[in-house]
């Protein structure tokens, strides 16, 4: 039985190898001569004003202490840019109150479309028309005890938001 384990190992690590199996946060599907991205504000046509300057902001943040990237003010100056319009904001109660029937859990939801272009060429190097992140927060039942819980939660779905977008442009998932 011991010897059949080991004759498996060199076939599974072929494998592996060969399949283009390889450990999250190793790839770069960036060229290499792609050194500085730019983030301008996003686009949107939602009610949530800091929302188009926030999420920028946390990308850059994102790109800057997980990447190889700088990030610049100016298109002008950078070797891509990483364009956004945000297509959908919605909040919605998720749970209610059984005895008041008010909402008591609120899920907030931004959804945005990216595209990283490479300026010099004007190569899209990639693209995404859908992507949505989702984060929830409590409404007090108590009317003396309101407190917006609306800005931190869409903070959240910001950082959210940014993780993943910088995870999938390094990875290209």
């Amino acid at each position: 039985m011991m010897r059949c384990c080991f004759s498996l190992l060199p076939v599974l690590t072929f494998t592996m190898v060969s399949c283009g199996y390889h450990v999250a946060g190793q790839g770069d599907a960036i060229p290499k001569r792609v050194q500085t991205i730019a983030i301008p504000t996003f686009s949107s046509g939602s009610n949530r004003y800091r929302l188009s300057d926030s999420l920028p902001n946390q990308i850059a943040r994102e790109f800057t202490s997980r990447t190889r990237f700088h990030v610049v003010l100016d298109p002008a100056e950078a070797d891509a840019v990483l364009r956004g319009t945000i297509n959908a904001v919605s909040t919605y109660a998720t749970i209610a109150d059984p005895t008041s029937g008010k909402a008591t859990t609120v899920q907030a939801a931004v959804t945005v479309s990216l595209t990283l272009t490479e300026r010099a060429s004007g190569k899209v190097l990639f693209s995404r028309p859908n992507l949505t992140a989702r984060s929830y927060y409590e409404i007090a039942t108590d009317p003396h005890q309101v407190f917006d819980e609306s800005g931190p939660a869409f903070d959240r779905v910001s950082r959210d938001l940014a993780r993943d977008i910088v995870s999938a442009v390094v990875e290209n998932f």
